[in-house]
């Protein structure tokens, strides 16, 4: 089995997905020689890394786009049969420390969310993992409307975090931004600081995408309605 070559063109990024549509993610580990695992309990972003695996992503744990290269990042998104999200989007982890005079402009999310491949996986729980189907890809860049939703989320929940309130962050904060504990485990703890300035330790904190968002992207690039 050759490792598959790095895309030279997000044309040819583009193709290639494409071309994995009506897949199962059996049938796409088989052409790399990766196993399945039996269930994703243990290893949750494995769909995320087959898909990068067969699209040839050079970036791997590196904070950069997953296409440095192309400047693409690429995102699986487990739907339903029907064409609807089934769960929130992982961009990336949210900084808790060293926001004050932090822009939207120049944030590590809105770098991630430039340009990004989304590659939509019939996920539901009750299909085995081999079986799973890749849906039809496609590229996505934010609409000035969709930036500004995102930026004005970022921005209340960055004013959140540097005035101290990061504990009292829930989901039905922002419209389409969700920040909300990400670690391995409750045994992960990384500083932050409480309203009087004073630092303590905490769950870190992941920035996701809420599903209304990701259903307008398959609704506009799919026509799933």
């Amino acid at each position: 089995m050759t490792k598959p070559k790095i895309p030279k063109s997000e044309a040819e990024l583009l193709n290639r997905a494409q071309n994995l549509a009506g897949m199962t993610l059996g049938e796409i580990a088989a052409s790399i020689n990766v196993v399945v695992p039996k269930d994703l309990k243990r290893e949750k972003g494995w769909i995320g890394l087959l898909l990068e695996q067969v699209l040839g992503a050079s970036a791997g744990s590196r904070p950069e786009p997953d296409f440095p290269h192309l400047g693409i990042e690429l995102k699986s998104l487990p739907i339903n049969a029907q064409g609807k999200p089934l769960e929130t989007t992982f961009i990336c982890v949210a900084p808790l420390t060293g926001l004050v005079g932090a822009q939207w402009q120049t944030s590590h999310i809105r770098n991630k969310l430039a340009r990004v491949l989304w590659i939509p996986v019939i996920s539901e729980r009750t299909i085995p993992v081999a079986d799973r189907m890749v849906g039809s890809a496609f590229i996505w860049s934010p609409s000035a409307e969709e930036e500004q939703l995102l930026a004005l989320d970022w921005q209340e929940l960055t004013d959140m975090i540097v005035l101290g309130h990061v504990e009292n962050i829930h989901g039905k904060h922002g419209q389409v931004l969700q920040l909300r504990p990400k670690g391995a485990n409750s045994q992960a703890k990384t500083q932050a600081y409480n309203r009087h300035g004073q630092p303590f330790m905490t769950l870190p904190r992941g920035f996701y995408l809420k599903t209304n968002f990701t259903q307008a992207l398959l609704n506009k690039h799919l026509r799933i309605n």
